[in-house]
């Protein structure tokens, strides 16, 4: 869901490359408490932002430049069903990023 949203978003500037422009972008939706800027129209994910936060979040962590970051598959389905918490990812690039983990 979340990748079809962001996918879909056409407007933005890619000033940096494709890629690197939506995750700067997807992630500063995220830290500046603007998702609805990912979802738009998308009536079922507005009903639901608690879910979309959670399932954003998963994503960042998931696209961490730095592979050990990342969370096993195990733990990503453990975290979007929310069996286990989540915690702030840390930003995705490599210049601003600094050493984080999501909770056990």
């Amino acid at each position: 869901m979340l990748l079809e949203i962001i996918c879909c978003k056409s407007s933005v500037a890619f000033a940096l490359g494709e890629e690197e422009a939506l995750i700067d972008w997807a992630y500063e939706c995220y830290k500046d408490k603007k998702l609805d800027k990912l979802i738009e129209d998308d009536e079922e994910a507005k009903n639901d932002m608690k879910r979309l936060e959670r399932f954003v979040i998963v994503a960042i962590w998931c696209i961490q430049e730095d592979p050990s970051l990342r969370p096993s598959m195990k733990k990503v389905t453990q975290m979007l069903e929310g069996v286990i918490e989540v915690s702030v990812p840390p930003s995705p690039s490599l210049f601003t990023s600094s050493p984080h983990s999501f909770k056990k």
